[in-house]
Parts: structure tokens; C-alpha cells; sequence
């Protein structure tokens, strides 16, 4: 089974260039009167413009932690009364996804913790949802990474094997009406809390498909420098602490393509379990022991990340990195998704941390 790096490991060190890159970097240079805060609070889709007096239990909730709420979930959970072939449980959108979950569970799971399938939802989540920014028309959690040619982009190098399963289980559940958008993310919720030590991030449902190709040139690269990232980012409503907390997500990776003649090295040394490890060892710099990326590395001493960088690799680093990866990657999932008021949640099928 093929294994890759989550987020920003992708591919060899020798491509500098992708299509779309003059686009990123014209759009970036306006950029730098971003102001950075700690974590960010701007609104998304159509709760930018949704009054409070209109908006759905759903769309009070993703707004509260848009708006900086927690976005880990409390222990409730959920059981069917029947099974999925029941016209009770068809008709549930819970049931539904239920059962759902307990497949993804099933294969992100192993007695050795979160297995390469997981890795590759958390990865392929992030792929889906990051090829927007602000400016763009389309894109973001859309579902357009497995239903266009995204997948031939070598941005998506190492996802064949998630991408693969995912298209499985679309094909066995999408005659109870789940979109692809949903499987992605709700993949990435799922692979993420069945690690170790991952947190249960508040999840929804009722995305639209895009078949369209997203936009290119928005994915990050394992080569490029913190300042470039923090841009990156900043143009997708994130601050520079938003993105040290996602870059976290490679405490659980293992890379493929950026170093093959070292394939499934990891970014840090328990990667089957979700912990800080990847921080504390990111900056006493053993690259013999794992495989630091050159983005990472940046990030870790850059002037507007750095302090953040520290912060979760210290002795209280879990709980300081746990809530902001959980807020930071809550927002992700809804980039580019334009009917937040109108989506349903269904936390509770949700496996509870382990």
C-alpha cells in the first residue's frame, strides 16, 4: 500500500514550477497588508451575508466557530434503530452516514493506530478543499478533486490509493444521496479521529458537486518558504497561526515523492498516532531519523510563525494544538461551500477520541 505525505509533502524537490503559479504569486504580492491574528474569525460562503434572525441551528453553530468557537465535539453520539436497508434509516440523513462512518472507521484503523488510508483522507480532504482562495469564482470543498481530472495534477501525486477507496465507496452509497463533497470531508474527519490522540471536530453534511476542475496553482509544496505559505494561506481566510496548527496534520505522515530514495519516511517518529511529536522534532532538526520538509523547517524559524511553532511543541503543546488544528481545519473543510446555513450535522456517527 502506497504511503504519502498529508499536506504539504507532495512532490520532488526538483519541480519548481506548476501551472497557475504566476497567478498565486501576482495575487500574493497584494497580500501583505493582511493583518495576522491569532486565529482567524472571518465568515465563509453565505453566512457572510445570512442574518442572525434567518440563520439555521446548522448555520448558528459553523458560524459561532467561524467566528472563533470551538470546534471539537462533546461525547454525543448516535445509534440507528435499524439497519440501512430499512426505509426509516434511508430516509435519516444520521443513519444514513452512520453507516457510512463505520466503513471509514473499519479502514482507518489498525492495532497499530491510524493506518495509510487514513493518512491519505486527511491528505485528500485538504487537496479537495485548498484549491480556492478568495478570489476564486469556484473550487474548495467541492468534490471536483476525484469527479475532474485534479487527480493527473501532480499537486495530488500519492492520493491513487485513498482516491481509489473513496470512489469505492461512493459508487456503494451514493443512491442515498451523499455527495462526493461530503464523503471527502467527512473521510478526513473520520481518518483524523480514528488516530490516536485526534481530535472529534464538529462535521456537517449537504455540499454541492463540481465536476469543474478547480483552479490551479493553490496547493502548497513542500520546497516553498514560510513567507510564501503564510500568503498562501492568508488568502484563504487563515493566519499565520492557522497555518502552523494545519501543518501539524504531518504528525501522522509518511512521504512518498519528496525524497524517494527514502520512501515512507515519516515527518515525525510515531506517525500511526496523533500527537506534537512532529513539532519538537521539526525543530532539533534529525533529518536522518524522519524526513523534514523544507517547508516545515521554514515555518518552524520563520519571524510570524515561529513563536506558534514553539508553542505546540512545549510541554503543554497537545492541549494548546489540538483546538486550533480542530477550528483551523473545521474552517477548511467549508472553503468555496456557499450553503452553509442549509447544512445538517451529523457529529454524533462520529467516532468518539481515542
Amino acid at each position: 500500500m502506497k504511503t504519502t505525505a498529508i499536506l504539504f509533502g507532495l512532490v520532488a524537490p526538483q519541480v519548481l514550477a506548476y501551472p497557475g503559479m504566476g497567478r498565486a504569486l501576482d495575487q500574493i504580492k497584494s497580500r501583505r497588508d493582511y493583518t495576522l491574528q491569532s486565529r482567524s474569525t472571518e465568515l465563509l460562503g453565505d453566512l457572510k451575508t445570512t442574518k442572525d434572525k434567518d440563520l439555521t441551528s446548522s448555520g448558528s453553530t459553523i458560524k459561532s466557530v467561524l467566528e472563533g468557537g470551538s470546534a471539537i465535539a462533546d461525547g454525543s453520539t448516535y445509534k440507528p434503530s435499524g439497519d440501512l436497508a430499512s426505509d426509516t434509516c434511508k430516509k435519516s440523513t444520521l443513519c444514513v452516514w452512520y453507516n457510512i462512518v463505520q466503513d471509514l472507521k473499519a479502514t482507518f484503523t489498525d492495532s497499530n493506530g491510524c493506518t495509510d488510508l487514513a493518512r491519505g483522507a486527511i491528505r485528500q480532504g485538504f487537496h479537495d478543499a485548498a484549491a480556492w482562495d478568495k478570489n476564486s469564482a469556484y473550487g474548495g470543498a467541492d468534490g471536483s478533486l476525484l469527479l475532474s481530472d485534479e487527480m493527473s495534477r501532480v499537486d495530488n501525486l500519492g492520493l491513487e490509493d485513498i482516491a481509489a477507496q473513496t470512489k469505492d465507496w461512493y459508487n456503494q452509497y451514493k443512491g442515498y444521496g451523499i455527495s462526493m463533497a461530503d464523503l471527502i470531508q467527512t473521510a478526513a474527519m473520520t481518518a483524523t479521529v480514528s488516530c490516536p490522540g485526534g481530535p472529534r471536530i464538529k462535521s456537517f453534511v449537504g455540499r454541492k458537486d463540481d465536476s469543474r476542475a478547480a483552479p490551479t496553482g493553490l496547493l502548497p509544496f513542500q520546497y516553498q518558504n514560510a513567507d510564501y505559505l503564510v500568503d498562501l494561506f492568508a488568502a484563504k481566510t487563515f493566519t499565520s497561526n492557522d497555518l502552523v496548527a494545519l501543518v501539524g496534520a504531518h504528525t501522522s505522515s509518511k512521504q512518498k515523492f519528496v525524497d524517494t530514495s527514502r520512501t515512507n519516511a515519516p515527518q515525525d517518529t510515531t506517525p500511526n498516532i496523533w500527537d506534537t511529536k512532529f513539532y519538537s522534532e521539526t525543530i532539533a532538526g534529525d533529518n536522518k531519523t524522519i524526513l523534514i520538509f523544507h517547508s516545515d523547517k521554514s515555518i518552524s524559524s520563520y519571524s510570524e510563525t515561529q513563536a506558534q511553532f514553539k508553542a505546540f511543541a512545549g510541554s503543554n503543546g497537545k492541549s494548546l494544538w489540538s483546538p486550533a488544528f480542530a477550528q483551523a481545519f473545521f474552517r477548511m473543510s467549508f472553503l468555496g461551500v456557499n450553503n452553509l446555513n442549509n447544512l445538517t450535522e451529523i457529529t454524533q456517527v462520529l467516532p468518539l477520541s481515542q
